[in-house]
């Protein structure tokens, strides 16, 4: 038996890609899985913030063509690189077990976010992650950067930054955790909806697919993502909006769990922050952790 899998080509993308097909393949022994790299617009055009590009949608809409088309049976993405309504037909089937969710400081030079001295330049393309820095130290500088893991750590290494903000997921995927000089708790820089998580899309009549995956799946991981989503889209929210959603089971040990989310948005430049944190039961369906996250998005809504 053969599949087809979408990814985009990317360092970071293929290494994340490989090692989840890699879990499908331990399991069943002699199916071909075949490799279809795509190049989205996101990948091409660098010179810009993803802002005037039009949100992140850029990163996965040659990547759905190729699902629609059937030229591919799965797409493996970054799920916060995934818009929060999809398109008729598609559906996220898997979500594996999440990485770290957490950003991290690349500082080589200083170490600690503390450390910095004032008007330290830092490289992000985020607004919420230089939303989040403006709220720790004002003082600093914020200058956008573009490209892949490679070229923003070479650009750090070179002086162009003093510090650049990744997402700690990617070096642990890379191999490249001991890069981080500072980690960065919630409480600093919360996380964008789905930062950490792997989402694999497929068509919604591919039961084919749908039963190959289904045991990759990760229910706690899902739960949460289906929250931090739940946010986005009662935000209606894209690459222009700074907002963040960090969603975390509680309890253990015998107590009642619960499900703990916290999220925030603002305008582009930071100001008019909004913040929410809500609890409730540990929600037994996706469908009731995403109402979850749509309420508290909704109160953002002022």
């Amino acid at each position: 038996m053969k599949f087809t899998y979408a990814t985009r080509g990317s360092a970071l993308a293929l290494a994340q890609a490989r090692a989840f097909v890699c879990q499908i393949a331990a399991s069943h022994p002699g199916i071909a899985l075949v490799e279809e790299k795509v190049v989205t617009t996101g990948d091409r055009i660098l010179d810009r913030p993803l802002a005037d590009l039009g949100g992140k949608g850029l990163f996965i809409k040659e990547i759905e063509e190729a699902l629609l088309s059937a030229r591919a049976d799965f797409a493996v993405h970054s799920i916060k690189d995934v818009p929060g309504i999809l398109p008729p037909g598609l559906v996220i089937v898997c979500i594996p077990v999440r990485e770290d969710v957490r950003d991290v400081l690349v500082a080589p030079r200083h170490g600690l976010l503390g450390a910095l001295p004032k008007g330290a330049r830092i490289g992000t393309s985020s607004l919420r992650r230089a939303a989040s820095l403006r709220g720790a130290r004002p003082d600093l500088e914020i200058a956008p950067v573009r490209g892949n893991i490679d070229t923003r750590l070479r650009k750090v290494d070179s002086g162009e930054f003093d510090a650049i903000i990744l997402a700690r997921a990617g070096l642990l995927r890379l191999g490249l955790e001991h890069r981080a000089t500072d980690v960065l708790s919630p409480d600093v820089s919360l996380p964008a909806v789905g930062q950490g998580a792997l989402g694999i899309e497929c068509r919604q009549d591919n039961d084919q697919v749908c039963a190959l995956l289904a045991p990759l799946h990760d229910e706690l991981s899902s739960r949460c993502v289906a929250a931090e989503r739940g946010v986005l889209v009662a935000l209606e929210g894209d690459c222009k909006t700074p907002i963040a959603a960090y969603a975390e089971k509680l309890g253990g040990s015998g107590e009642p769990s619960h499900i703990h989310l916290r999220a925030f948005v603002c305008n582009p430049d930071g100001t008019n922050m909004r913040r929410a944190q809500q609890t409730m039961a540990w929600p037994t369906s996706d469908a009731e952790a995403e109402a979850f996250g749509s309420r508290i998005g909704q109160s953002l809504l002022r």
